[in-house]
């Protein structure tokens, strides 16, 4: 059966620990309209949980489960559910290249910032649309790093973001995923007329924009990006040390924003 070959650029260390401030408010708007008190839903990738427990909140009738590759996040993703009383909600470990579910199983099955980090996200978006129900919701969102905005514009961090596209590809992955999701729908057997897509932003600043810098400073640290850049030849360790000491200082510039951009679309099962 497929297994997913690509390397998580990010790795799921202390310095990640800011996606567990993710909520659905802010990464799944574009899908909660269509979340109806009794659906059953698929969190591909759930990571920490945070925005999968939000949508277990919404489903009182329903249930929810959370499934991820990584072994050590779900005991924290299942803390988190249990420290807010969730009861309809599980978590699983899964290769989303080979879910563990029957056909037809879910009334929606979503990712969040998955599709990016994957050798196959059109097999991934295929398996999806398999587990979902006729009548079903496949929906997706992903970064598009190439769009990012930020200031000020120091030079360590126009580099950083020149390293992360060689890396992210030399781990098997498509850092600028956001404006691919809806062909990759397409290749994926959804017809056009079955998918929307839309675009969305994050603006981050002040404590935010501080604690998303300190997450940077240790992530560009870590085995999934300066083991890639080093053994490819993209930077030496001291570069990428200097890069990160440059986040550390950028984040605690009064004026300093980040602006993310990204893709996402919701695909009838029809």
């Amino acid at each position: 059966m497929p297994k997913e070959q690509a390397v998580y650029s990010h790795g799921h260390g202390a310095a990640t620990q800011d996606h567990a401030r993710r909520t659905a408010a802010d990464s799944a708007a574009f899908l909660l309209p269509h979340i109806k008190p009794s659906a059953t839903i698929l969190d591909v990738g759930c990571g920490p949980g945070t925005i999968t427990a939000d949508l277990a909140a919404l489903v009182p009738q329903g249930k929810v489960i959370g499934g991820d590759a990584a072994t050590e996040i779900l005991s924290q993703a299942a803390d988190f559910a249990s420290s807010r009383g969730l009861t309809n909600i599980t978590f699983e470990k899964i290769d989303a290249n080979d879910l563990p579910y029957p056909d037809n199983t879910f009334d929606i099955v979503y990712c969040h910032q998955v599709l990016q980090h994957v050798k196959d996200p059109v097999g991934i978006l295929r398996e999806m649309r398999r587990v979902a129900a006729p009548g079903g919701i496949v929906a997706a969102r992903e970064a598009d790093y190439k769009s990012f905005a930020w200031y000020p514009e120091p030079p360590e961090l126009a580099r950083w973001a020149d390293l992360y596209q060689q890396v992210a590809r030399a781990n098997g992955g498509e850092p600028n995923a956001g404006r691919y999701c809806h062909v990759w729908a397409r290749r994926a057997g959804f017809a056009a007329d079955d998918i929307e897509a839309t675009w969305d932003t994050w603006r981050y600043a002040g404590e935010r924009v501080r604690h998303f810098s300190l997450s940077w400073t240790g992530r560009i640290l870590g085995p999934g990006f300066t083991g890639t850049a080093v053994r490819e030849g993209f930077a030496t360790e001291e570069e990428i040390q200097k890069i990160s000491q440059a986040w550390k200082d950028w984040g605690v510039q009064e004026d300093a924003f980040f602006a993310f951009a990204h893709g996402e679309i919701l695909c009838l099962k029809t």
